[in-house]
């Protein structure tokens, strides 16, 4: 039944603390459904897809007994779901150890059925629950004690419940890697896990918004896409940064058109700028143009779970479900120039007299390197002119080291993230609004921490930057093999008021004052497309001058303030 409970009597006291003949009905026909995927389906640990799945496995258990008359319709209508209580602490699992033991033993689980040792994941958790194990992990303790202390320094030390509400919906999760080698040399899963026993590293339902937008950039340059008007892809092809301009296809309008963070229009950008400053308008047009099914297939190479991931344009805003160790691996792909990492937490395994055989992290050639180093390219102006600035850039720890990497924040303010990685060093750090009381439903964010929004170049770029500046020992440039880069000067400029320079701000980024209401939302829109800017978009690589110059709120020159983004 999972939580290491065998047989009724156990899952009624591990369970709902009772005795299996005093359960009710409806907490039997809870565990009736658990018996399908425990691991799955236990509330205290479940995504809010697998609470659904497990309440409908719960309902048909309950309609079936009432099929065969075991229980009267009556009876039936008036049951609610049974909340089970939370898992009983394990002796030696408090704090982070819990989260590292249980991604350990579901990467062995995950292994002895790829051996054919366990005929099903289920079969295989088993085995492992019945002991005789030793396993190591590729965990590094300084590297994992910095990344405990630089959340709690960062994070956990400004959140205050008694005073804002919502900072006790604030869950942080992170996992570093290797890039080199594919260990998980850290992993943060929460704030411990006898408080909170979801691993926030591992878990997949929250969106990692704009850090997908590398991805969108690695398949064009290694499909070696062009635009609209058939000019190639690269770091300096210009594209109307207009908000809401209508995604177009073959003359056609695909019905999306995705607004940008705080409804800015940039006009004509290049790409590098589009970057920086993580303009949706352009990237949801790149992705059109690349092809969303090509875009999906490279995402898949580079390491992300697409079983689930439709070819659409909306997925262009990082509108799938993703964990901070997943975008960790896809980083840390492009850090080792292309050739596949998928990180791994468990470095052996024995049991008696017998070794499971891990799989190498690191594996083939999965995009070119030149593709993936100009990524990587790209994302240093991320830190040094973008969205990641303040946190980053500046950080007087720093001292001279290269950095690449991109911030997000999704829809509503659900989820902020930063990624980044240096040569030796991959980290993916991802902040969750979760409701603290069941059923743990995703909420926003917005003024935790004392901040009008939670951005992906607050708090996450801040937790990053303190650890990974604090262990990264020698200074260390990438060797990049790429005719493109940061700050390269586009094919075709557009007026200087209209295009964002790469020079450096005059000023630190300004935070601005929340306004009344939340700002405007960027999920996809209804499939209806929204009304046209008043300004007639230009072509898809605008000419030198153009005709017309889009409607904007400032000078696109100021500097923007770390996250803005959708």
């Amino acid at each position: 039944y999972g939580r290491n409970a065998y047989g009724i009597q156990a899952a009624a006291q591990a369970y709902y603390r009772t005795d299996a003949e005093d359960l009710t009905v409806a907490q039997g026909a809870y565990l009736a459904a658990l018996l399908q995927a425990p691991s799955q389906y236990d509330w205290a640990v479940a995504s809010e897809r697998g609470r659904k799945l497990v309440k409908a496995r719960w309902n048909y258990v309950l309609d079936n007994m009432v099929e065969e008359k075991w229980l009267s319709r009556s009876e039936r209508a008036g049951m609610r779901f049974p909340v089970p209580e939370e898992p009983k602490p394990v002796p030696g699992m408090e704090g982070q150890k819990g989260y590292l033991v249980n991604a350990a033993n579901a990467a062995l689980e995950k292994q002895l059925v790829a051996d054919g040792a366990a005929s099903s994941r289920k079969e295989a958790e088993a085995m492992v629950n019945a002991g005789g194990w030793t396993i190591n992990l590729n965990i590094d303790k300084k590297k994992q004690a910095a990344l405990e202390k630089s959340v709690q320094r960062q994070l956990t030390s400004k959140l205050d419940p008694d005073k804002r509400e919502v900072d006790a919906d604030v869950q942080a999760g992170a996992a570093s890697v290797n890039p080199k080698t594919g260990a998980v040399v850290a992993m943060y899963g929460g704030e411990n896990y006898f408080k909170h026993w979801t691993n926030n590293a591992t878990r997949t339902d929250y969106q990692p918004a704009s850090t997908f937008k590398p991805v969108i950039l690695a398949a064009a340059l290694e499909e070696q896409a062009k635009t609209q008007d058939g000019d190639p892809i690269t770091a300096s092809t210009v594209y109307d940064g207009t908000s809401k301009r209508p995604v177009m296809d073959n003359g056609s309008e695909v019905g999306f058109a995705p607004e940008n963070e705080d409804d800015r229009n940039y006009g004509p950008i290049s790409v590098q700028t589009a970057m920086n400053k993580s303009v949706n308008s352009v990237f949801a047009q790149m992705g059109v143009d690349v092809g969303m099914s090509e875009v999906v297939d490279v995402a898949g190479k580079l390491g992300m779970d697409t079983e689930n991931m439709e070819a659409v344009p909306a997925q262009t805003l990082g509108s799938m479900g993703a964990s901070p160790l997943e975008m960790a691996g896809v980083y840390a792909t492009l850090d080792n120039h292309g050739k596949k990492v998928t990180p791994a937490i468990v470095k052996s395994a024995e049991h008696l007299n017998r070794t499971v055989k891990m799989p190498d992290p690191i594996g083939d050639q999965v995009i070119s390197p030149e593709a993936a180093d100009s990524v990587t390219s790209v994302l240093t102006g991320v830190v040094d002119d973008g969205t990641a600035q303040a946190s980053v850039r500046n950080n007087p720890q720093r001292d001279g080291q290269q950095v690449a990497g991109k911030t997000g924040t999704s829809d509503n303010n659900k989820s902020a993230w930063f990624t980044g990685y240096t040569p030796n060093l991959v980290t993916s750090v991802g902040l969750f609004g979760q409701d603290d009381k069941p059923p743990y439903k995703q909420v926003p964010m917005y003024e935790a921490g004392g901040e009008p929004r939670v951005d992906g170049g607050g708090f996450p770029a801040q937790i990053w930057a303190a650890y990974t500046f604090g262990v990264m020992g020698d200074v260390t440039e990438f060797d990049l093999d790429t005719r493109q880069g940061a700050a390269i000067k586009p094919t075709r400029t557009p007026t200087p008021t209209q295009e964002p320079t790469t020079e450096e701000p005059t000023q630190e980024p300004t935070t601005e004052e929340p306004s009344s209401s939340p700002p405007p939302t960027t999920e996809a829109p209804s499939s209806s497309p929204p009304p046209s800017p008043t300004t007639p978009p230009p072509s898809f690589s605008p000419p030198t001058t153009p005709e017309s110059t889009p409607t904007d709120s400032g000078d696109p020159l100021d500097p923007v303030r770390s996250g803005n983004e959708e």
